[in-house]
């Protein structure tokens, strides 16, 4: 009659509800907040004894400057798991209300009190529900806020680190994008630089939540009984060290398969932009063969991720399973010895599955950890490259356009090459010299030098009597026309390619540019005009007219130095020279270099270099160097019987 008297009080208890909800929660809150230490500066910065994990210390400035955006993530994420662990003695306490007074109800059967004992019964069951229900909103309100806390600092580190990594590209020289294809820099910008984000936000944010709540929850059950705890827990802590290794094992052969499919993609757009060459040698049953021969590679790799996942994800679930079996033997032995009470098991099922997730996210976090240093360490790479060429710190200054070469000599840094030796002369302002040689003399070198994009090895390059070393980079190169001998034009409209250098669209210089050019006559027959789109690569425009719209775009920048470097290949005489006479007019009281290796074009220049072997063999005039009879007599000579064969 005791235990009954016990349990009527425990109803009575539940009379009041307002009040004695109140009370509980209190004591709930007391009884399973525990203080938590987290270093929240240490998360991806105490990792040196890990492989890799000092390539990640370089993300601690962004941790310092979104501080107040992950500290309160910290705390919601405590707060959150606070809510969430109460859920766990909430449905004890309900568990055991029910197993104790369903006898209690019994007991008065046939007694006016039984109704009312069922009404309390009855509410206080609702009011736990409600409880329950009530941690649970409160919990996933929490949740709401951990993300927008710690995923939007990922996002906005994200930013960051792309534009760190854009800017750092624009900082390095030419010799940087000789050594690195394509390819792997716009990985590194991309690809990786989601890794990290992954590792920033996701994995960041699971780390704390798993450590948290493993703190919190461990702490109660062990409070609770420690021999449960053990069991109950030990089938799991098994499950983390298999899912560390099978993940391990996943994320090898998932790299495999992104090897494949990154070959089998390449293999892909290399063959559709060749198509036509295939077409035309007939080619397409050898392609589509080797197509297969990557796609059984491709599937190889995949059936073996397959077979590991389909034997992986079974046991993880037969050992939640056997968790839970544990904790129901194990469970129900100690409330026969009146060491815990039947709500305890109840209690003890909830906690497993609130490990279960965290457990399982334990491979993945590792995973992200180990994938994001790996990343990390391609992105400082290229980070803590330092420029070849850097510019002074001094004004911008305008340039008069005197060019001075003085025993200048170049050993390509990459190749070991000397492309020059010992080189020099003199351009003054005004003055149009042309550089003509056999192919690998140097004079692309030459352009590039003017240009800056190398400095040289040996000697110096004045500009207006100072090295160019000393000069304003930015300022300099503002000033400067530059049309490479491999023409590149953008995706937009070919008024934007021709007003690239301009930060606002000029109609009136682009359709003048585009006349100099000798294009404007071409570009209105097109049914947009200045409007059409070029497309990818400029495929819409013929191999002449790309060159013309490069040299519009380089005209309209009125520059004080302008560098042809072998631009008119593809143009035919009669347009090649009025192209010339054009730029004759426009680049009056200019600098101009014509790089170039038909001597019709560079005849009329008032000084003619001639180079083999990186050395001026030859210089003077047309006239000068025929009269000399030598190399470059031999190279008109050359060229001349060459246009008679062809007529």
């Amino acid at each position: 009659m005791f235990g009954r008297a016990k349990t009527m009080r425990n109803l009575l208890f539940f009379r009041n509800p307002p009040c004695r909800l109140t009370h509980f929660f209190v004591l709930l809150v007391f009884r399973t907040s525990v203080p938590i230490p987290i270093a929240i500066g240490t998360i991806g910065i105490r990792t040196s004894g890990l492989p890799n994990m000092k390539d990640l210390a370089y993300l601690n400035k962004f941790f310092y400057k979104y501080r107040w955006r992950l500290i309160p993530g910290v705390l919601f994420v405590v707060i959150s798991n606070i809510f969430m662990v109460l859920q766990g003695p909430v449905i004890r306490i309900a568990f055991d209300l029910v197993t104790e007074n369903i006898s209690t109800f019994q007991l008065f059967s046939g007694f006016k009190r039984q109704v009312m004992i069922y009404e309390i019964f009855g509410s206080s069951l609702l009011l736990f529900g409600i409880l329950v229900l009530v941690l649970a909103l409160i919990r996933g309100l929490f949740l709401f806020f951990m993300r927008q806390t710690i995923i939007l600092m990922s996002r906005h580190i994200e930013y960051d680190l792309k534009n760190e990594i854009y800017h750092r590209y624009q900082e390095l020289s030419l010799a940087f994008y000789r050594r690195h294809n394509t390819g792997d820099l716009m990985n590194r910008v991309t690809e990786d630089v989601t890794r990290v984000r992954m590792y920033l936000g996701p994995g960041v944010m699971y780390t704390i939540n798993t450590v948290v709540l493993f703190i919190m929850v461990i702490y109660i059950m062990l409070t609770v009984n420690v021999r449960l705890a053990i069991c109950s827990v030990l089938p799991l802590t098994i499950l983390a060290v298999i899912i560390y290794y099978v993940n391990n094992i996943i994320n090898f052969r998932s790299e495999k398969i992104q090897e494949r499919l990154s070959i089998l993609s390449s293999f892909v757009q290399e063959n559709f932009s060749g198509i036509r060459v295939i077409k035309s040698y007939v080619r397409e049953g050898f392609v589509r063969k080797s197509f297969a021969a990557e796609s059984e590679t491709y599937k190889v790799h995949s059936m073996a991720l397959a077979r590991v996942q389909a034997m992986f994800y079974p046991f993880m679930l037969l050992l939640v399973g056997l968790s839970n079996v544990i904790t129901i033997y194990i469970g129900g032995v100690e409330v026969m010895k009146g060491n815990i009470t039947s709500g305890n098991i109840a209690e003890f099922i909830v906690y497993l599955n609130m490990l279960t997730f965290p457990v399982i996210a334990l491979g993945w976090v590792t995973s992200l950890v180990q994938r994001a240093a790996a990343s990390q360490k391609r992105i400082n790479e290229f980070l803590h490259q330092r420029p070849e060429i850097i510019s002074p710190v001094v004004a911008k200054q305008n340039i008069k356009g005197l060019i001075t070469f003085d025993n200048v000599s170049f050993i390509y840094p990459d190749t070991g090459i000397q492309a020059l030796k010992n080189v020099s002369f003199t351009v003054e302002p005004g003055e149009m010299v042309a550089i003509i040689g056999r192919t690998g003399a140097g004079k692309s070198t030459i352009a590039n030098l003017i240009m800056r994009m190398y400095d040289c090895t040996g000697g110096d390059l004045l500009i207006d009597g100072q090295s160019v070393k000393s000069v304003n980079l930015e300022g300099y190169r503002s000033q400067i026309g530059f049309v490479p001998q491999e023409v590149f034009l953008f995706s937009d409209t070919i008024a934007n390619n021709i007003a690239f250098s301009a930060d606002t669209l000029d109609m009136p210089k682009v359709e003048q540019a585009a006349k100099d050019a000798a294009v404007y006559a071409n570009i209105m027959e097109l049914e947009k005009g200045f409007e059409t789109l070029i497309g990818e690569r400029g495929i819409t425009l013929s191999g002449g007219q790309k060159q013309r719209v490069s040299i519009a775009r380089a005209i309209v920048k009125q520059p004080q130095i302008l560098i042809f470097d072998d631009c008119l290949s593809a143009v035919d005489t009669k347009t090649e020279e009025e192209i010339l006479n054009n730029l004759g007019r426009n680049m009056l009281g200019k600098t101009s270099i014509l790089i170039s290796h038909r001597i019709s074009t560079i005849k009329n220049a008032d000084k003619i270099l001639v180079m083999d072997n990186g050395e001026i063999i030859e210089q003077g005039t047309h006239q000068y160097l025929m009269d000399k009879k030598g190399i470059y007599f031999e190279l008109y000579e050359k060229q001349l019987l060459e246009e008679e064969e062809n007529v």
